[in-house]
């Protein structure tokens, strides 16, 4: 494959106890589709400090991607999140699948502070939104394993210009949220669709949006 004609797009693993992970199953049905004349490529992650950086560095060399985005799961969040910031800390609010429970630990030694995506995520903001899904812009991909990850892409990524990457969090599935009431909840079905309608806008804007997105807290 070239980097011009391959999407890389991540999932993750269950954790915390959780039978299910809804990044994976929409990521899932998307593996081996086209986009705009590209082909999806999945791959799965697991729920742990280091390997899953491992994993998705493995990815990026086996794939060579122009585009990648990694979707992860934030329950109690209502809409799919596009992250805007990824920070250089490591700090579990819960030990990972393999007991690791990093307290305050930079992710890369000596590595800048934060990385902002290069997805056009106020443009894909409002496509979503447009077509009838919720999505938001976020200030904040956590400091547990979604943000080790999306902060190690946007490094390994930090030399390659011409590869777009980014991170998505997506809402709990349906029976998730039945063990949580009130928890808000987005079908499997529906949130792969909109990764896919996502993929598309990544892959044919050039420039982003200028739109208001911000946050007051």
């Amino acid at each position: 494959m070239t980097s011009s004609s391959t999407v890389l797009l991540t999932g993750f693993a269950p954790f915390g106890g959780e039978t299910i992970n809804p990044s994976w199953e929409a990521v899932a049905a998307l593996d081996g589709c086209r986009i705009h004349g590209h082909r999806v490529v999945t791959r799965q992650l697991p729920v742990t400090f280091g390997e899953s950086l491992k994993a998705l560095q493995a990815a990026l060399r086996e794939t060579s991607p122009s585009l990648v985005i990694c979707i992860g799961q934030a329950g109690g969040r209502a809409q799919l999140s596009l992250e805007r910031i990824a920070i250089n800390i490591d700090d579990a609010r819960i030990p990972d699948n393999a007991g690791k429970q990093p307290i305050d630990a930079p992710i890369v030694e000596d590595g800048p502070a934060a990385y902002f995506s290069t997805l056009p995520i106020k443009a894909m903001m409002a496509g979503l939104r447009n077509a009838g899904f919720p999505a938001e812009v976020s200030q904040t991909a956590g400091t547990y394993v979604c943000n080790h990850v999306f902060y190690g892409l946007m490094h390994a990524l930090r030399n390659k210009r011409n590869v777009r990457g980014g991170f998505i969090h997506t809402p709990y599935a349906p029976a998730q949220a039945a063990a949580y009431p009130g928890a808000a909840s987005l079908s499997t079905e529906v949130v792969t669709e909109a990764i896919r309608l996502a993929i598309r806008i990544a892959l044919t804007t050039a420039a982003d949006s200028k739109l208001a997105a911000g946050a007051e807290h």
